[in-house]
């Protein structure tokens, strides 16, 4: 029995992960039915806010204000869309071998405590030796972290979806225990943390915006993976292994290779989303890491249709949806997790559209 069984084929269960994009169903739908889907969101969003007594509209403004309302605020989102951007690929690339890996938050954990440890190895090289050094250990961690979801999966029938979320968990855990004990810095009291790796080898910001070079990182990976899945030979044989295993393999494709390849290529993404966290945030492991952004990234990847390069749109929404929490908490009285409603809300419409794709009549192509 093929390990890649279980309703993970086209038309079997999880349809919606046979990933057909817009070339299959024409561009016009695949932005439509998203599009539609968020609006739904946003109605039921507004009703859970009149129902818990805040006027729906003034939150919307809020929102709206708090992501994109200034130059500050588009900031703010910016900032927070760079690992979003980089986490949502830990779901979006295995998604086209029609794998389900949601283990990016521990990819992103891994990255970071690589990252330091490597900071901490390189103590006394050059400085572009050092943060190059971190950045590519973080990004090799969380390859080898994700790659392993694709060895169990392939090689061993686990379910990838479990086996990434059991992950996430070793991964917080590895770095808690870490953190209280052989890299934890006795300086700081407030809070268990690691070793810092250096304000001198840190990254900076862009010229002119008070936004660090992550957001570069980030969209430049979003293409360069949209061009290796989209105009490549192993993008076209990652096609292949997605919508029809058998005649892959009767092809005489790799799949235990290409699945390996892309878990791996997944998970440096999360990876490096890690180790930018540290290099141009916190400069040191410590519980402040466990921010969600894995989780969110799922979310990206779907509205996204697992599409590389739709993915710094919707990142850049989603990073704008978390920078206005805080506005929420302050203007509305509200928790700043409503946020985390709306997206719950959204990733439940989103999913429920799926169903949609192929079925008006206005979105097939005109017979000839």
């Amino acid at each position: 029995m093929s390990s890649f069984s279980n309703g993970l084929r086209p038309g079997r269960g999880f349809r919606f992960l046979s990933l057909r994009g817009p070339a299959a169903v024409g561009a016009f739908e695949a932005l439509a039915i998203p599009a539609g889907a968020l609006a739904v969101s946003m109605v039921l969003f507004g009703i859970f806010i009149a129902i818990i007594g805040s006027d729906p509209l003034e939150v919307y403004q809020s929102m709206y204000k708090g992501a994109f309302g200034s130059w500050f605020s588009w900031q703010n989102t910016l900032q927070r869309a760079a690992p979003l951007m980089l986490v949502a690929l830990c779901t979006a690339l295995p998604a086209r071998l029609g794998m389900i890996v949601i283990g990016g938050e521990g990819a992103l954990v891994i990255g970071a405590v690589a990252t330091v440890a490597a900071g901490v190895a390189l103590a006394g090289a050059p400085q572009i030796v050092i943060t190059t050094g971190m950045l590519f250990a973080g990004a090799v961690a969380g390859g080898l972290w994700i790659g392993c979801v694709g060895v169990l999966r392939h090689y061993r029938g686990v379910n990838e979806t479990i086996s990434s979320l059991l992950l996430n968990y070793i991964a917080i855990a590895l770095m808690s225990h870490l953190v209280t004990g052989a890299m934890r810095d006795p300086t700081v009291l407030h809070r268990p943390s690691s070793w810092h790796v250096g304000e001198d080898n840190m990254i900076g910001l862009i010229p002119g915006m008070d936004v660090h070079w992550g957001l570069v990182m980030g969209v430049v990976a979003c293409l360069l993976t949209y061009i290796l899945m989209r105009h490549t030979i192993t993008g076209f044989a990652v096609d292949i292994v997605g919508g029809n295993l058998r005649t892959a393999r009767m092809s005489g494709l790799s799949v235990g290779r290409l699945v390996v390849l892309v878990c791996f290529i997944g998970g440096a993404a999360a990876g490096l989303a890690g180790a930018v966290e540290i290099v141009a945030v916190h400069g040191r492991v410590s519980s402040s890491l466990v921010a969600g952004y894995g989780y969110t990234g799922i979310l990206i990847a779907f509205i996204a249709r697992q599409n590389p390069a739709a993915i710094i749109p919707v990142a850049i929404l989603l990073g704008g949806i978390r920078a206005s929490g805080g506005l929420l908490q302050r203007w509305h009285d509200l928790p700043d997790a409503t946020v985390l409603v709306m997206q719950g809300t959204i990733f439940v419409v989103i999913l429920a559209s799926e169903p949609l794709y192929g079925r008006f009549r206005a979105f097939q192509p005109r017979a000839q």
